[in-house]
């Protein structure tokens, strides 16, 4: 599967006079990183680097090329920052220039699980690394696939290429240029590999819907008698410790697809945030950092080569790229049929919204154009006091078309499968963060349960009076009391002015969104 060669292969894209590595499998990718200075290998064999500065990824620094392809599609401003093609043009140029003489490694890789909806891509990396983190998290082509393969959309990535903000139009030296006209993701002056995998989500989010694909930011898992759920949610939610359910088989942790024929997972690996991982609570995850394979990001290695995994002076966003079977209790081929559930999980730090709820279609919609979360005082520098957060879609960055085109047809699957939708609160209950108590972990895994099982389908529920939300009254395993939060607060006005509060939080936030959706997703946010 492997070839060196110097011959310009690459001469179709204009790169001309480098020395490309073919499709390397990883024990020569390591080779090729330490013969680099790229990384070191850490006890149990994983490829340990670091990327500072930058140890996550550039939204600012993200541009789309507006042209006659994306003019009308994309839905400009917040993340989808408009650039010339002339802009991209000049930078390719230089790129191009940049490489003669140097070393590049490609891996031709897949998007997507599915056959009939996945994208050839081929990546082509200034890093052994990077090449080796790309193969982890793509879909993994047989030889035949291989030998077949033709390439759709192809990423330049380039490390050590910085440009030139006052001559070259960018925001700094960083960036990353996506041009839907010429297929291709520019990437220069970063090493953090996510980079990669998330250029080439956001091109699968812009493409599939035409083809009546929902592409979703969430976890998929699948029960014993092929019941599929999936699993949205921000940062500090809980969606990967929820999903990964030793009673259920994962069917990837992050990027997904739902066709006619079901849904299908994007990527053939997975990347963990391994901040404070342990060995007890999360075995599977766990035993990847000590694996022959995996890329780890900007984990701290001691003097003898072990991982201390608590230790964030690096980042907090310390991770693990690893292929997907390098766990067990996976769905292989990467794919199943119709969820009969979908969940989003917030993390509501104002103690305001129930443990769980049922949503009816607008709700669903309006929770998912929201996509709400909150962050805590220690998550980020500077916050002090709980603030609400709303990323579209579960996945702001990551959207270039309107919000209401996903949530419309996220809808349309819903109603075509008669999917049942739930919002989880893993955040607080009892009061504020610092007032109250977060929502136990054990409560939220028996609601799931009980959500994912049918039971809540024979409980009765009542109407939460701010938001409108169905909440059911019992629940095995969950003491009825904790399952309206008004009842859960010492002072009920209390929990009334906050709820107030949060809700004016939601329609402030809501009002850039309502040109694009149905009024009656308008119609369905909290009224007080």
């Amino acid at each position: 599967m492997s070839q060196v060669t110097t011959r310009d292969n690459l001469s179709d894209i204009g790169i001309h006079g480098v020395t490309a590595h073919f499709n390397l499998p990883p024990a020569a990718l390591y080779e090729h990183a330490l013969r680099l200075g790229e990384g070191h290998i850490s006890a149990g064999g994983p490829l340990l680097v670091v990327t500072s500065p930058h140890t996550g990824r550039s939204p600012k620094d993200r541009f789309i090329v507006e042209d006659d392809t994306t003019r009308e599609r994309v839905w400009w401003g917040g993340f989808n920052t408009p650039i010339s093609s002339e802009v991209f043009e000049h930078l390719l140029a230089k790129m191009q220039a940049y490489l003669e003489g140097k070393e590049v490694f490609v891996q031709d890789l897949f998007a997507g699980t599915d056959p009939e909806y996945r994208l050839p891509v081929r990546m082509i990396t200034e890093m052994a690394y990077h090449s080796l983190f790309v193969r982890n998290m793509f879909v993994r082509p047989t030889e035949q696939e291989l030998r077949e393969h033709a390439p759709e959309f192809t990423v330049i990535n380039l490390p050590g290429f910085k440009a030139d903000p006052a001559t070259d139009g960018t925001r700094s030296e960083t960036f990353i240029l996506v041009n839907f006209t010429r297929k291709m993701i520019l990437i220069g002056g970063t090493k953090y590999a996510g980079e990669n995998k998330k250029g080439i989500f956001g091109v699968m989010n812009f493409l599939l819907p035409d083809r009546g694909v929902m592409p979703m930011h969430c976890s998929a898992n699948v029960g014993k008698d092929g019941d599929v759920a999936l699993f949205f949610g921000l940062s500090g939610t809980g969606k990967t410790t929820l999903s990964a359910d030793p009673e259920r088989a994962l069917i990837g942790d992050d990027e997904h697809g739902w066709s006619d024929r079901g849904v299908f997972n994007f990527e053939g690996g997975c990347y963990a945030k391994v901040i404070h991982l342990s060995a007890e609570a999360e075995p599977a995850i766990y035993r990847t950092t000590h694996t022959f394979g995996t890329v780890l990001e900007n984990v701290v290695m001691r003097p003898d080569h072990s991982i201390d995994l608590n230790d964030g002076s690096l980042t907090e966003n310390t991770r693990s790229a690893y292929p997907i079977d390098q766990i067990d209790n996976i769905v292989p081929e990467g794919y199943a049929g119709h969820p009969r559930n979908v969940v989003f999980l917030t993390a509501d730090a104002f103690g305001v919204l129930p443990p769980i709820s049922r949503l009816t279609r607008e709700q669903m919609m309006y929770q998912f154009i929201s996509g709400y979360t909150a962050k805590i005082p220690g998550t980020e520098q500077g916050v002090v006091e709980p603030s609400a957060t709303f990323s579209t879609c579960f996945g702001a960055p990551f959207m270039p078309r309107h919000p209401g085109e996903y949530a419309a047809l996220l809808a349309k699957r819903v109603e075509e499968t008669g999917a049942r939708v739930w919002l989880v609160n893993t955040g607080w209950t009892g009061g504020k963060y610092g007032e109250g108590q977060r929502m136990s972990i054990r409560h939220t895994r028996a609601l799931l349960r009980a959500a994912l099982s049918g039971e809540l389908d024979h409980v009765e529920f009542v109407t939460e009076e701010f938001f409108g939300l169905e909440i059911p009254t019992a629940v095995p395993g969950v003491p009825s009391e904790v399952l309206n939060p008004r009842g859960t607060w010492a002072d009920p006005e209390a929990y009334a002015r906050t709820a107030r509060n949060l809700a004016g939080m939601f329609r402030e936030n809501f009002k850039r969104f309502e040109s694009g959706v149905d009024p009656k997703v308008t119609a369905s946010m909290p009224q007080h």
